[in-house]
């Protein structure tokens, strides 16, 4: 069931980024449309006139700005005709979706400086690059150095209202303001080069025709990039589908998440996975070694045992509620009080964050690494224990070069089992740190380099978002499918990775029992 399960999405999700020609379809009626044929299927019984199997196939249209929709369903009946011509041109757009037509006109400053298909095609190809250069640059300004701007500038807000709140210098206050008036400075002067770039990319503009006669003007920067589908080879098409590929993994999302590249949700996936376990292995192990090492069997340590196990069956949006409660309203915002008092009524801690959300998955997840570690540690021979106090060490020694080395396979696959669950748990992290979009990283270049305040984005949420929240729910299924397909194979790529290091490990200690 489960090969199967991997089969249908990744055979729904690989074929996404494919370059697929665009049809021309004409209909009974007179009218027509360009598109790409996602799919076909027997019209149902109840649907039909006289009993007659029919069908119909589903088109990909887009120009939603246009007709309103992404996709159309027709009747395979109403189609004349369904040629793929030459010049048709699929356009990817930064905003509102692909855009399906050709090129009739470029225009500069208002002025025409190319007509008709060939000539604007040309001119097309020779103003893009240019324009996305001045794009690119003008992303870098926003995030790296107004980015930079704005969080001096906010250190510095922070430090004046500390300073004037203990009753400073005045000194002191008109160093700070001095500072924040040449920060200030250097943002007028990236807003004044940013108005330059975004002037320079307005005097390119395109008219595009779509199918049925309808146009569109749009500035020549709002492209992605374009491509004639119709006339590439298979070696083209294999190009294009790698750097598409290439960017979904690697870039960042765009349209409300149905487009664009899912790098953050990785990354936060990855980290909190990474976090989780780092906090759940420790605690998880050193509880398990109390109640079967140290702790005196009775009724007390088997209520705890029962507790333990009972845990593992609570609802993981509980954990969740628990740590919205203790962990982001309690901790976070004693630490806001204590120590980032000059923030407030603006949380520091005391909001969602992968802090957080790593605390709650790792007290969700541990009773698994207890018992896995009791077990293990239950399987280690008495001999070997007996025999090391024999002679000479101490409890505590045993335990570290004896128990402990011969107990790591059992409590590597209790991380294992941990890490695969925490991976793919979303509920309790919808409460307490997973947004839909987060404007930064965990991860940067200012210190403390790691901020562990900050909201992230997961995988498992992406695909809720997207598959449930998305106001455009058909153009988004593909990338439900490939953002699922990306989910388990980080899954199975960190548990092969604890396999094979418990693999080693078993080799080496022959009486493990996992």
């Amino acid at each position: 069931m489960i090969v199967s399960l991997i089969v249908i999405v990744g055979a729904n999700a690989l074929g996404f980024f494919w370059p697929d020609r665009l049809v021309l379809a004409k209909l009974k009626d007179g009218s027509e449309f360009l598109g790409q044929i996602r799919g076909h299927e027997e019209i149902l019984r109840s649907t039909l006139q006289a009993g007659v199997p029919q069908h119909r196939t589903q088109f990909q249209v887009a120009n939603r700005d246009l007709y309103g929709s992404d996709f159309r369903w027709v009747n395979d009946e109403e189609i004349v005709s369904q040629q793929q011509p030459l010049g048709a041109i699929y356009f990817e757009r930064w905003e509102w979706g692909p855009l399906f037509g050709t090129l009739k006109q470029i225009t500069q400053d208002g002025h025409v400086i190319a007509d008709g298909p060939q000539q604007s095609w040309q001119k097309f190809q020779e103003l893009h690059p240019r324009t996305q250069e001045a794009l690119e640059r003008t992303r870098t300004i926003e995030r790296e150095d107004i980015g930079d701007i704005n969080y001096h500038l906010e250190k510095l807000r922070l430090a004046l209202k500390s300073t004037q709140g203990s009753a400073g210098t005045e000194q002191q206050v008109t160093a700070i303001e001095k500072e924040m008036a040449s920060w200030q400075q250097r943002y007028e002067e990236k807003s004044k080069e940013l108005q330059t770039l975004a002037a320079e990319n307005s005097r390119y503009r395109m008219v595009v025709q779509a199918a049925g006669g309808r146009e569109k003007e749009m500035p020549i920067s709002g492209v992605v990039r374009a491509f004639m589908p119709n006339q590439m080879s298979w070696g083209q098409r294999f190009g294009l589908y790698c750097s598409r590929l290439w960017e979904f993994i690697w870039h960042e999302p765009r349209e409300s998440n149905t487009e664009g590249g899912i790098f953050p949700a990785i990354f936060g996936t990855v980290m909190m996975v990474m976090v989780m376990s780092i906090i759940v292995v420790p605690f998880g192990v050193i509880a398990a070694l109390y109640l079967r090492e140290y702790a005196k069997q009775g009724p007390m340590v088997r209520a705890v045992r029962i507790a333990v196990n009972n845990l593992a069956g609570v609802p993981s949006i509980v954990f969740g509620v628990f740590g919205l409660g203790f962990f982001i309203y309690l901790m976070g915002g004693s630490i806001d009080r204590l120590f980032y008092s000059e923030a407030l009524p603006t949380p520091t801690y005391g909001t969602g964050g992968i802090l957080w959300a790593s605390l709650t998955l790792a007290l969700l997840t541990v009773p698994v690494v207890i018992v896995s570690t009791e077990e293990s540690l239950a399987a280690i021979p008495r001999e070997w224990r007996e025999g090391s106090l024999a002679l000479g060490a101490t409890k505590w020694e045993t335990i570290r070069k004896v128990v402990l080395p011969g107990a790591l396979p059992g409590i590597l696959t209790g991380m294992i089992l941990a890490m695969a669950r925490g991976a793919g748990e979303v509920a309790p992290l919808m409460i307490t740190g997973v947004v839909k979009l987060a404007p930064n990283l965990p991860l940067d270049s200012y210190a403390p380099f790691f901020h562990m305040e900050r909201k992230f984005m997961h995988l498992g949420f992406h695909i809720y978002d997207v598959g449930f929240q998305s106001p455009n729910v058909e153009a988004a299924k593909p990338m439900v499918f490939m953002t699922t397909l990306l989910l388990i194979a980080i899954i199975v790529i960190l548990n092969l990775t604890a396999i094979t290091v418990r693999n080693r490990l078993r080799s080496r200690m022959r009486f493990g029992t996992f």
